[in-house]
C-alpha cells in the first residue's frame, strides 16, 4: 500500500470542516477523479458526523482520528474515536416519506455503504474504528 495522511482533531462540528479539507488534500494527492473524490468525502462526512452527534453523545468531546491510505487499486480510510460504541450495519434503503414527515435517521449510513466498497467496524476497549474501503480499479499495490 503507498502514501498514508493522517489527522486528529477535537471531535466537534467546528473540525468537519478540518476533515473534509483532509480528505480533499488527500484525494487530491492520490490523484483520485471528482467522482471518487466525492464518494470519499461524503463517506467520512457523515461517519464524523455521526460520530460527533451520537458517539460523544453525553460525554465530553474527545477526538476523531482520520487516516487516509492510497495504493493504485484501493483507498482506506480509518476513522478512530473515543465514544459510545456503535457498529454501523448496513441500513435498508431510507423512505423518502418518512424524511419528508421528519422522522430522523436513515440517509447517513446509507450515503456510507453506498459510496464505498466495503465498511468495516472494530470496538476494542475505549476506541473505535470504522474502515471505509473504496476500489480504484486495476494496478500494482
Amino acid at each position: 500500500m503507498g502514501d498514508r495522511l493522517q489527522i486528529a482533531v477535537p471531535a466537534g462540528t467546528e473540525s468537519l470542516l478540518a476533515i473534509r479539507h483532509f480528505v480533499e488534500d488527500a484525494c487530491s494527492q492520490a490523484g483520485l477523479d471528482d467522482s471518487t473524490s466525492f464518494d470519499i468525502k461524503l463517506a467520512v462526512d457523515e461517519a464524523c458526523m455521526n460520530i460527533v452527534e451520537h458517539g460523544y453523545a453525553g460525554m465530553d468531546p474527545g477526538s476523531i482520528v482520520v487516516s487516509l491510505q492510497y495504493g493504485a487499486r484501493k483507498l482506506v480510510v480509518r476513522i478512530t474515536d473515543f465514544g459510545h460504541p456503535f457498529e454501523p450495519t448496513e441500513p435498508p434503503e431510507p423512505d423518502p416519506e418518512a424524511a419528508l414527515a421528519g422522522e430522523p435517521g436513515g440517509f447517513g449510513l446509507y450515503f456510507i455503504y453506498r459510496s464505498v466498497d466495503s465498511v468495516s467496524y472494530e470496538a476494542t476497549e475505549g476506541a473505535n474504528a470504522l474502515t471505509l474501503v473504496k476500489d480504484l480499479g486495476p494496478g500494482d499495490m
